[in-house]
């Protein structure tokens, strides 16, 4: 059973506490490990990724087949039923369009003052996508990361997923040639990390790093972080439901499930202003799980992780969510778009009954690559931002520099940084002999 908690309890503050900082992650000590695997990559490349392949995925391979062929890629794409690659081309069509909104505008003006001023946006020249592959190989991720990169304009594009045992899953191909990816290599774990982030003879290195792993995978991005970009550290996934009474039970205990079935380290969380309701989906996902394919997975999360709070009113459940800033929030509410307003930290907000989480990880359009761990205090997911940087300009004009240049020289003085006075300077003694050029 998951934890129930009420806000009139007396003691609701420290066991809110307990659960704010509850310990879900199994991040077992690999540190020294992956560090000595992006060493081994580093000095070694080609040679140390294959013998690393064959260890831990049980696949041996040369420098000539670590990538597929369009060959290969051709054949296993045939493999995907027609249904399967339409409901993908569905999902990617709506990402898409959902992206394209989000390209930002280059900007370019003149102040008062007679400075050129404004900035550019461009794409990273080349990125790589971390799959997970194995159990949790999935095609809708590839669309997710790969589809930004694209609609930003990187010009190379490259996905890493892992094949133990050499099995394949054709969707994951059928969505990287979908969304436009340019190579696909058949590697994991943090040597494909390395890989990417320092290249090797076979694969050249990338700008940006992207894409879900294990405890070594987010290891890897850590240490390569600063020598690429990377997007976060992904932890388990988390939902939130905020719901009143005027919602089906079973409804929000699939919601729930949803996310608890990724993981026995997933967490499922309910706030409700009605203590009935509460109980009436605690019964819900009971029943769900005498039947649900993962249910030992979902059982175990929703017993170790999950949390049922009841609250005096739903502002209340607003101020609390904000305290989780959880992955997903699902607002079941009658005006979701008011109670919204009043939430400040969420990866992404699904409003209304009729949304629940799972369109947001396949068709909804937003990306569902979200902030966990509570860091959606003060980060955001996936965009097409993650694959663009911002170069500012700056042009004076020689009555621009006349009018701002002593402030910069008084400025450079006062920092004891002679040379940088000395360069404005030089050009305003020159303007002040009648020079212009």
């Amino acid at each position: 059973m998951p934890q129930f908690l009420s806000t009139t309890d007396p003691d609701f503050e420290t066991r809110f506490a307990a659960v704010l900082t509850m310990k879900r992650e199994d991040s077992p000590d690999v540190d020294d490990i992956v560090a000595g695997i992006i060493a081994d990559v580093r000095a070694r490349g080609d040679a140390a990724v294959l013998e690393l392949t064959a260890k831990f995925d049980r696949l041996d391979l040369t420098p000539e087949t670590m990538r597929f062929s369009d060959d290969e890629i051709a054949g296993y794409c045939a493999q995907v039923s027609p249904a399967d690659k339409a409901a993908l081309e569905l999902a990617a069509e709506r990402i898409r369009a959902y992206h394209v909104r989000q390209m930002p505008d280059n900007a370019l003006w003149t102040d008062p003052d007679g400075a050129t001023l404004g900035w550019r946006w461009s794409a990273v020249s080349a990125a790589g996508l971390y799959v997970p592959g194995g159990v949790a190989s999935y095609p809708s991720s590839v669309l997710m990361n790969a589809i930004p990169a694209k609609v930003a304009g990187v010009p190379r594009l490259c996905i890493t997923v892992p094949t133990p045992d050499g099995v394949v899953n054709p969707l994951v191909l059928m969505a990287a040639r979908i969304a436009g990816v340019d190579e696909i290599y058949r590697i994991g774990g943090a040597q494909a990390i390395a890989a990417l982030a320092y290249g090797t003879k076979t694969i050249p290195p990338v700008d940006k790093i992207t894409g879900p792993g294990n405890a070594f995978v987010a290891a890897a991005k850590r240490r390569v972080f600063g020598k690429v970009g990377i997007d976060m550290i992904a932890g388990p996934s988390e939902i939130l439901v905020i719901a009143d009474k005027h919602n089906d039970p079973d409804w929000i205990a699939v919601d729930l499930l949803s996310q608890a079935e990724h993981d026995e380290s997933a967490q499922a969380i309910l706030i409700t202003d009605d203590a009935k309701f509460a109980q009436s989906v605690t019964a819900a996902v009971e029943k769900r799980l005498e039947t649900l394919e993962r249910r030992k997975i979902a059982g175990k999360s929703w017993e170790e992780f999950g949390v049922v709070i009841t609250t005096r009113d739903l502002d209340e459940a607003a101020r609390l969510s904000d305290r989780f800033a959880p992955e997903h929030l699902e607002l079941c509410v009658e005006d979701p778009d008011a109670l919204s307003a009043k939430v400040t930290h969420a990866g992404a907000i699904f409003l209304g009954a009729f949304t629940p989480e799972a369109i947001g990880d396949y068709v909804g359009g937003p990306n569902h690559v979200l902030p966990t761990a509570r860091s959606a205090r003060f980060s955001s997911g996936l965009s097409v931002l993650d694959f663009l940087k911002r170069t500012t300009l700056a042009k004076m004009s020689p009555a621009a520099l006349a009018a701002i240049g002593p402030a910069a020289v008084r400025l450079a003085t006062s920092e004891s940084l002679e040379a940088h006075g000395l360069s404005v300077q030089a050009r305003l003694d020159r303007l002040n002999e009648g020079g212009n050029e």
